[in-house]
């Protein structure tokens, strides 16, 4: 019988607040439930902002609210190399393109395109979509460029990737209740998978650290559950058997908005320094 593995991701780039409590507690909650193992998992890709000592103030704020993980810590920082050959198979299927548009680029192209960017397509984080441009560029041309030291990123050609995998797709969620969700990556359009200066992106280290650690189980917030689309089309594009998805309510502040790791008032660095216990983490989110 196949052991449940979940496993809590955040990224060391700020301060951890009420809502990664809630979802640090609930996977640790889940796991019990199921007998399953808990592990920790420092998303760190942003080598710019992700630093040694805001992932000890994690640490030590993930010990104070009781949370118990396996070991070791895994630092996707640590595995570049592997993102690197996962980027590396699916240029060799020409699933990805060199893309060197930048936003302003982007926003001028599809205004030129569409004769108003308000009218162009956007994904579901509101982003406009990649105009197709950069798709059809010669290998020359692209080698000119990368040559030239154009900043590019590789981008999922989204269209030969629907004609690679050959069938729907979609996920078991089990929030509220176990149901199939249809799966829509092509709702993102070309989405990154890496860039220039780092061979990778969330999506993909995302789904190749799930299936290398074993994870059975990923329960996340509900940010997330469109982005679970593009996540079934790569684990699909390498062969992965998928995890079954939990994506939970958000912890909002006052105004009804998703909590930022700039925010004081809900941080748990700070509330643990004015005193707060254990038991009101808990009681703050509901748990």
């Amino acid at each position: 019988m196949t052991v449940p593995v979940f496993r809590f991701a955040p990224s060391p780039n700020g301060h951890l607040h009420l809502g990664h409590a809630y979802s640090a507690l609930l996977n640790q909650r889940m796991a019990g439930e199921t007998g399953g193992r808990l592990l920790l998992r420092m998303e760190d890709i942003d080598l710019e902002r992700c630093t040694p000592e805001l992932e000890q103030t994690m640490l030590e704020d993930l010990q104070w609210i009781g949370l118990e993980w396996g070991t070791p810590v895994r630092r996707q920082s640590e595995h570049l190399t592997i993102y690197q050959e996962a980027l590396n198979k699916l240029i060799r299927m020409d699933l990805v393109y060199p893309a060197f548009l930048s936003r302003s680029d982007i926003k001028r192209e599809t205004g030129r395109i569409a004769g108003n960017k308000d009218n162009w397509p956007r994904d579901p984080d509101g982003a406009l979509l990649y105009p197709p441009g950069d798709r059809h560029l010669s290998k020359r041309e692209r080698d000119q460029r990368i040559g030239a030291g154009q900043p590019f990123s590789w981008r999922l050609n989204m269209e030969h990737a629907f004609e690679y995998v050959g069938e729907p797709l979609s996920w078991i969620e089990t929030a509220p209740q176990e149901h199939i969700v249809p799966a829509r990556p092509q709702d993102w359009g070309d989405v990154i998978v890496a860039r220039k200066d780092m061979p990778t992106s969330y999506h993909l280290s995302v789904v190749i650290d799930d299936a290398l650690q074993g994870i059975t189980h990923v329960v996340r917030g509900k940010d997330l559950f469109h982005a679970t689309s593009v996540h079934r089309l790569l684990q699909q594009l390498f062969g992965i058997e998928p995890p079954v998805y939990h994506h939970h309510a958000l912890i909002l502040d006052r105004d009804g908005q998703k909590l930022s790791k700039s925010r004081k008032d809900t941080a748990l660095r700070e509330l643990r320094e004015e005193g707060k216990t254990r038991q009101d983490i808990y009681r703050f989110v509901g748990l």
